[in-house]
């Protein structure tokens, strides 16, 4: 009996010390839970069911020079309805409410829904589980402008927000440009399927999203269906917005220069082409123009597919002759521009290789300044073996003064590095025929904008700007960062050479293959170029493919723009740099001229010079005051009469030059009204009880009645006027003139 009873206390005991190891246990791993591990387990629940979130900031926008907006973000809400709020009541969500909501719905919102369909829809939510997916998450509308989300949550329901209504609002920017797509490939973007960000978009990326520590967050709460929803109307956060970037881009200029080289790309079926104003004294870019052809909707047209201007590194033909010339210039040679130098009739061959003038001209010699003028191949080859054929190596030291083989280290990405030959590097393959090559502007690698920030040099009298794109950025209006001009150069050659390189850029347009852009408006110096793309060393391939292009500034004597303007492949119309590209700067150039005032010449900047016999006005009448006013403006001199009356004054041309007259006014008869303005004519006219209806603009040439026919009595008067219109439409006569009638 005693063992028996020992045995069961035994597996008393045990069953009570496993018992209390295990509570043991248990306590232990509630500490562990409820202590040690709290934070870890109390992240992981609200990463579960509840999770902080960061609300976006309002991206920045994108301006041009004067303020214009180039890029934004427009605010866009999507709506969701929580069909099992918490805070949404039977007394709420009432058969009037639901009514009034599908109706309104179906006619402000979405219309391919009827109000019953709506009704019977919201009706299904409201009776389903808790469990069915997406419930609490259901879609209404997406994308609805900022308008619509003030008439939606205006609602019946959803005017009671999120808990009581379950209205649920989330806004979303969306990026747009006012200008479409001005300028779209320098804006560029960030978000792209299947591409890195590009432009202004990409490089300033940071500093327009607004990224910063103290950005707004909210609470979201998971749902069933993995999805998360707002605990608070977000739509009610204020976001945080980034900084405005504040571009050099002119709206007009980059108007122009768009507009000119997609005429050009049309007209001449390019494939291709870019085009860069800069302003010379800043290297502010003012307009930066990429149009490639694209395929849409079956269709070829022309888009910003991708920004030629800054990442095509491409041979630059006989553009870069500039630098060839200066590099001779700088060496001490070519001191007599008018010293005749053999071209062989347009045609020499150095070693196996042929070289030819691209326009056949048959002449045996030409001089220096018309070798760069006509763009002569053969002869600037020539004069570059002469002088540095056995030291090919001091010519390239000169292109390297010239910084051509540093990139200009522009903003936004994308810039590929130039490419000079080095004949000391065995990877650069250099031959006998590189140098000749070479000095043409073949066996290089530039981008536009590398060979426009040297010609923009040149004009800024040998001074090299870095050109840039972004002069500030700002944060509600304050700026935050300022970058100004930076000279990377204060002298890429001597005065005497850019003196020169200027004097040989004016040739071109004056007697060489530009000329056909000349204007006496203002002067244009610039250089032509024609390049094959698909050559070795000018033995043509099957389908010859050609880049036309044109460099240069404006106004040549005191320069405000350099522009470039390089055009690919053109297979219509011409394919030279002279009918190609130079007519798409001359209407770029002609723009500037027309809306800039900085680049007109003051009317009063020379002393007048006297006017010939037969420039001098005469016949005119009017107001005594009045034509001394305006002879005393004109700086002309002339001889008073005594005794001169208030009106009827005229100015008459006489052997001595200039003299005022009167002419008779009585009060009650018709006046001579001949000479004067139309102003004047019915002043006088009005004032003698005459009723003047007028067709014709200009001086008054004749009039039917005679001057002191009483006022009184007649029917009508005629007066005629000079640049007179024809009715209908029809063109004006210079023969001609229409009637100004009048009645007493």
């Amino acid at each position: 009996m005693l063992n028996v009873k020992n045995e069961v206390l035994i597996r008393v005991y045990t069953v009570a010390a496993v018992v209390l190891v295990v509570a043991v246990v248990i306590l232990m791993r509630l500490f562990q839970l409820t202590i040690t591990d709290s934070a870890k387990w109390e992240a992981k629940a609200d990463s579960l069911y509840v999770k902080l979130v960061t609300v976006p900031s309002q991206r920045g926008n994108i301006l041009a020079d004067d303020g214009s907006l180039l890029a934004t973000s427009l605010p866009f809400f999507d709506i969701h309805f929580d069909a099992k709020s918490d805070g949404l009541t039977p007394e709420i969500f009432n058969d009037q409410a639901v009514d009034s909501l599908s109706w309104l719905l179906s006619t402000y919102i979405d219309q391919q829904y009827t109000p019953g369909a709506y009704r019977q829809w919201f009706d299904t939510l409201r009776a389903a589980e808790k469990t069915v997916r997406g419930i609490r998450y259901v879609p209404i509308a997406k994308n609805l402008p900022y308008s619509k989300y003030l008439l939606i949550k205006t609602f019946p329901i959803f005017r009671e927000g999120r808990h009581a209504g379950g209205f649920i609002a989330e806004q979303i920017s969306k990026r747009e440009r006012p200008f479409k797509i001005l300028a779209q490939r320098t804006i560029g973007y960030t978000q792209r399927e299947g591409a890195l960000p590009v432009g202004l978009e990409g490089s300033f990326n940071t500093i327009l999203e607004g990224k910063r520590d103290d950005l707004p967050k909210q609470l979201m709460l998971k749902v069933p269906g993995d999805i998360y929803i707002p605990i608070d109307d977000l739509a009610e956060i204020e976001p945080a917005s980034g900084d405005d970037v504040v571009t050099t881009l002119d709206i007009n200029i980059q108007d122009a220069a768009e507009s000119a080289l997609l005429n050009a790309c049309e007209t001449h079926n390019a494939d291709h082409g870019c085009a860069i104003v800069m302003e010379v004294k800043t290297g502010k870019i003012r307009a930066m123009a990429n149009i490639g052809r694209a395929q849409t909707e079956g269709k070829k047209g022309y888009w910003e597919t991708y920004n030629y201007a800054v990442g095509e590194r491409v041979e630059p033909g006989s553009m870069f002759k500039l630098a060839s010339f200066m590099a001779m210039l700088e060496a001490g040679k070519l001191d007599d521009f008018d010293e005749k130098v053999p071209v062989f009739g347009g045609k020499v061959k150095i070693y196996d290789e042929e070289l030819v003038d691209a326009v056949p001209h048959g002449l045996d010699s030409m001089t220096i300044r018309q070798i760069f003028a006509q763009s002569s191949n053969v002869g600037t080859a020539t004069l570059i073996q002469r002088y540095f054929k056995s030291k090919p190596a001091a010519f390239v030291q000169q292109l390297r003064d010239f910084n051509l083989d540093m990139p200009t280290g522009i903003e936004i990405g994308g810039e590929e590095n130039p490419k000079v030959k080095n004949p000391e590097d065995p990877k650069d393959e250099w031959s006998g025929t590189t140098l000749p090559w070479m000095s043409i502007g073949y066996e290089l690698l530039l981008t536009p904008l590398q060979m426009l920030t040297f010609y923009n040099a040149v004009a800024n009298d040998g001074r090299m700007m870095k050109p840039y794109l972004v002069q500030r950025t700002e944060h509600y209006g304050e700026v935050m960062k300022e970058f100004h001009p930076y000279t990377i150069k204060r002298s890429i050659a001597s005065k005497n050479t850019i003196r020169k390189a200027k004097e040989l850029l004016k040739e071109v347009v004056h007697t060489g293959t530009a000329k056909n852009i000349y204007t006496a408006n203002y002067e244009i110096a610039g250089k032509t170029g024609t390049a094959q793309v698909n050559y070795h060393k000018f033995r043509a391939s099957k389908g010859i493919r050609h880049q036309a292009s044109f460099c240069g500034y404006f106004p040549a004597d005191d320069p405000v723009y350099s522009c470039i303007v390089v055009i690919s492949e053109p297979e219509s119309g011409g394919y030279h740099g002279a009918e190609v590209a130079a007519p798409v700067f001359r209407k770029i150039a002609d723009k500037c001229f027309a809306m800039k005032a900085e680049l007109h010449k003051p009317v009063n900047a020379d002393k007048p010079l006297p006017l010939k016999y037969g420039q001098l006005p005469s016949y005119d009448a009017g107001s005594k005051k009045d034509m001394e006013e305006s002879l005393q403006w004109l700086g002309l001199d002339f001889n008073p009469a005594q005794d001169l009356a208030d009106w009827g004054v005229i100015i008459a041309k006489d052997s001595l030059g200039l003299s005022m007259q009167n002419r008779a006014v009585g009060d009650k008869n018709i006046p001579s009204v001949v000479g004067m303005g139309l102003k004047d004519a019915i002043y006088l006219l009005e004032n003698r009880g005459c009723r003047v209806r007028a067709e014709g603009v200009g001086k008054v040439r004749k009039q039917s009645l005679a001057p002191g026919t009483r006022a009184s009595g007649q029917t009508f008067g005629v007066v005629s006027f000079d640049r007179a219109f024809r009715r209908n439409g029809a063109k004006p006569s210079k023969n001609k003139s229409f009637e100004m009638l009048l009645k007493p």
